[in-house]
């Protein structure tokens, strides 16, 4: 396809080739449906490490075809086990096993960000109906009187399709066409870092499973990644130099400081962190309109998160499934992404707020720690009654959604 300035048409547009748009473009192109992907980035690739994808995440990866492909290097953690980062002891389990699976249909599965993308990557490349352009920066998109609408590229390229999906995430071009915010930072900052299983303790590996070590104004998610052979760590802390005027907040100095006040082991995980490279974490408030005309939201550039729900991608996900289901279904455009939205949004709004709350839990100090770690010393570890309305999968749980909260 031409580089050059020019106006190209299309039936249907997808802004951002992560794991929303990709997942959107194969679920069309398996119901029949053309689909037309523009990536800013030179090339089409997932940047991080570890994702968490409950059973609400792996049942659209099969209906996509591609669950088999992300099983060959995943790992299904026996339990989810949240720990005082302080004291080392244990506050509370969630049972990831059997019992667990055959309760929600699918397995809770931790594997690399690269090769979740890389699947349904792979799945749009096989498929005639799905192509694929990188280096395109979006600018804007807007809705056209003819009921089209049309996407500007800085290049000067113009797209005009029947449909426009925006999945560009958290800073998303397209997002200014249906809503005026900014992201809202959360003065959070993460340091990850993957390492050879050989370097971690053995008896932090023996059973697999997803550790979460809670701490005053701090966290660390630990987890094996690509069959057991390598070990991811996410260290998550609360600056107190955060500010919008400068980046010099969130440093290596500040994690010492934070993670010094904990356990050995949490302290000991410090050597496994890429320092090169922090993460500012954002959300935005929770909005009921994602659509505009022909064109509408999903994913991070709907609903951006904070990621202490570990839902982020899930619901992605969970978007792709429902707006390919309103597309095939509403053969008209507008009235299909309403009632995308009008299915979607509300659940997503749901588990924005309640991963701020989520973000109180964990870093809660003082009498509030106290209080929490007691609270969850009797739960039940295969008691799921609280997580059905997130992990239930959506073809199961249809539209109905228990909000217990």
């Amino acid at each position: 396809m031409s580089t050059s300035a020019e106006i190209i048409d299309v039936p249907l547009l997808i802004v951002g080739g992560g794991i929303a748009g990709l997942a959107t473009a194969l679920g069309l192109a398996r119901k029949g449906r053309p689909a037309h992907v523009i990536e800013r980035a030179p090339e089409f690739g997932e940047v991080g490490a570890g994702i968490q994808l409950a059973p609400n995440a792996m049942a659209v990866l099969d209906s996509l075809g591609v669950m088999d492909a992300i099983m060959k290097d995943a790992v299904l953690p026996q339990k989810k086990r949240y720990m005082d980062a302080v004291t080392g002891e244990e506050i509370g389990t969630v049972d990831l096993g059997p019992e667990f699976v055959e309760h929600y249909g699918y397995p809770y599965v931790v594997t690399h960000r690269a090769d979740l993308h890389g699947a349904l990557l792979e799945g749009c490349r096989a498929s005639d109906l799905v192509t694929l352009e990188t280096n395109r920066e979006v600018l804007r998109a807007e809705n056209l009187p003819d009921g089209r609408a049309k996407v500007v590229c800085a290049d000067g390229t113009e797209y005009v399709a029947d449909a426009v999906v925006g999945a560009d995430g958290l800073r998303s071009a397209i997002r200014p066409l249906i809503v005026e915010d900014e992201p809202v930072p959360s003065e959070y900052v993460a340091y990850r870092g993957t390492v050879p299983i050989e370097m971690v303790p053995a008896d932090a590996v023996e059973t697999p499973m997803v550790l979460c070590w809670l701490g005053p104004h701090m966290h660390l998610i630990q987890y094996p990644l690509r069959g057991g052979k390598l070990y991811n760590n996410v260290a998550v802390f609360r600056s107190d130099f955060h500010s919008p005027d400068h980046e010099n907040w969130g440093t290596e100095e500040e994690l010492d400081a934070r993670f010094g006040l904990c356990c050995d082991k949490v302290r000991e995980a410090g050597q496994y962190l890429n320092r090169e490279i922090r993460w500012p974490m954002y959300d935005r408030e929770p909005v009921t309109t994602w659509t505009s005309g022909a064109v509408s939201l999903i994913g991070d550039a709907a609903h951006p998160m904070l990621q202490y729900l570990a839902q982020g991608g899930a619901q992605s996900l969970d978007d792709s499934l429902a707006m390919v289901d309103a597309l095939v279904t509403e053969p008209n455009v507008e009235a299909a992404f309403k009632t995308f939205e009008a299915r979607r949004a509300p659940h997503t709004g749901n588990i924005q707020r309640l991963a701020r709350v989520a973000g109180e839990l964990f870093h809660i100090d003082g009498v509030g720690r106290a209080l929490r770690n007691y609270s969850f010393k009797d739960h039940n570890p295969t008691d799921y009654e609280n997580l059905d309305w997130m992990f239930m999968p959506l073809s199961v749980a249809g539209d109905t959604r228990n909000y217990p909260y």
